[in-house]
Parts: C-alpha cells; sequence; structure tokens
C-alpha cells in the first residue's frame, strides 16, 4: 500500500513537471519564430528569467498568488491547470495500464492531446507538428499496445480522417464554404490510430453533441448566428481521452442504447 502511494505521488509529480513543459509547447509553438528549448522560461512580459522555485509545477502559482514576482503581472490559470490535468491524467494511465509501455505510450497521447486542447482554444489551429507524427506513432504504437491491435489501427487512421474529409467536402460543396478545418480531419485520423476504429462512432457521436450546445451557446452570447466559430479540436480530444480511459462503460452505454433503440 505504501509502495502503490509513493508510485502515485511520483506519477503525479513526474506529469505535473512535464505539464509544465506542456504550457512552454502551448505558448511557443504556434509562433514559428520561437523555439520550445530557448530561451529559458521567462515572464512574457517584462522577460525577466525566472528562478527555479518560480518554475514549480503548481506550487509556484499559489505562492507568487497568481502574479510574476517581477513586474506583478496576472499569471494566466492556464499554467496550473495544464499542470494539475497532467498530473491526474498520469494517475490515470498509471492507474489503468500499471507501470508498462503501454501506459507510457497513452500518456505521450495524453500529452499531446492537452496541447492541442490549449493551442485550438487560443489560435483555432491544430498544429501539423504533432498530429501528423502522432498518426504515424499511433499505428507504430499499436504493435506493442494492449489497448489496441495494428489492424484496428490501421482501420481507425484510414476511416477516421476519411470520415471528416467526406463531411468536410459536402459541407464546403453544399455551403461553398470551409466547416471542418484540415487540421479536424488529421486529428480524428490520429485518434483513430491511437483508439482504433471502434472507438469513432462514440468520439463522433460526442464530440458532435457536446460541440452543438457549445456552439449554440456561443451563438446566444455572441449574437453572430451563423457566423459563429468555436474550434471543434477541443471537443475531439476530450472525446478521445473519455474513451481511453473509460472504455468499458462507454461501450455498456452504447448497448444499452442499441438495446434501448431496437426494442
Amino acid at each position: 500500500m505504501l509502495i502503490d502511494s509513493f508510485l502515485i505521488i511520483a506519477v503525479f509529480i513526474f506529469g505535473s513537471i512535464i505539464g509544465s513543459f506542456l504550457n512552454v509547447v502551448i505558448l511557443r509553438l504556434p509562433n514559428p519564430d520561437e523555439s520550445i528549448i530557448f530561451p529559458p522560461s521567462h515572464c512574457p512580459l517584462c522577460k525577466t528569467r525566472l528562478h527555479w522555485w518560480e518554475n514549480l509545477p503548481i506550487l509556484s502559482y499559489l505562492i507568487l498568488r497568481g502574479r510574476c514576482s517581477h513586474c506583478r503581472v496576472r499569471i494566466s490559470p492556464q499554467y496550473p491547470i495544464v499542470e494539475l490535468l497532467t498530473g491526474l491524467l498520469g494517475i490515470a494511465v498509471f492507474a489503468q495500464f500499471d507501470l508498462t509501455i503501454t501506459a507510457a505510450g497513452y500518456f505521450i497521447f495524453c500529452c499531446a492531446l492537452i496541447t492541442i486542447i490549449w493551442i485550438d482554444l487560443h489560435h483555432q489551429i491544430i498544429p501539423d507538428v504533432i498530429s501528423l507524427p502522432g498518426i504515424i506513432l499511433g499505428f507504430v504504437f499499436s504493435f506493442v499496445s494492449t489497448f489496441v491491435s495494428w489492424q484496428d489501427s490501421l482501420i481507425g487512421l484510414l476511416v477516421g480522417g476519411a470520415f471528416f474529409y467526406a463531411v468536410s467536402y459536402s459541407y464546403y460543396l453544399i455551403r461553398k464554404q470551409e466547416g471542418l478545418g484540415g487540421g479536424d480531419i488529421k486529428l480524428l485520423a490520429m485518434l483513430g490510430a491511437f483508439l482504433g476504429w471502434q472507438s469513432l462512432l462514440f468520439i463522433i457521436f460526442a464530440s458532435s453533441v457536446s460541440g452543438s450546445i457549445v456552439g449554440l451557446l456561443a451563438m446566444r452570447s455572441q449574437k453572430k448566428g451563423g457566423a459563429t466559430r468555436i474550434p471543434f479540436g477541443p471537443f475531439l480530444a476530450i472525446s478521445g481521452l473519455v474513451y481511453l480511459l473509460f472504455r468499458p462503460q462507454v461501450r455498456q452505454l452504447f448497448q444499452l442504447y442499441l438495446d434501448f433503440v431496437a426494442g
């Protein structure tokens, strides 16, 4: 029991440290002129290099009360949120797959989705530098994964990409404007590669429903009508995370739904 508790704490600390690095990636990756490695962490406003105690995941935000210690500008709560989420997802993946290659692969997968979620929220783009290697990595990973076979992964990436491409092209033919971006198509292919084709029905259904609800609320608040635009990538990514962590429950709910419809 003591060993399990120690491992859980260690996994959370490791995950939160990775989350701190993800914040750097989220901030700098969309800018082609910035490196995610150099310069070291600094305040975005006054550019002062941060001390080691200002870089502690979650704790530094609390110690500094959410403000830069140099210029006193407010620090975005995104930083501790991403660090906390990455740590918790590390625990969730560890709890499901133990300390295995499968756990390592899906932790990387979770980190990629967290990065995609925040970049898409801020810039409404899904970087190809994440999704395209993610498709390849997901398929290669399937050869050692205990969660998905390589056949299911291959079908998943092909069907996932083809489905959204067909939807996007059909929307363009009807409305003469782009509906889904190319980033969403590549992201669904990446999700299919990591999670298998069986995940796609749930991911498409859950992301469409949640995206529609948020879209209607955004239309009401922004008062732009059909011109309202919200990023769809976060809904896809969150649905993929739900499927990864709750696959048995998701399949059970779908079976109950099918039985209800059939009955």
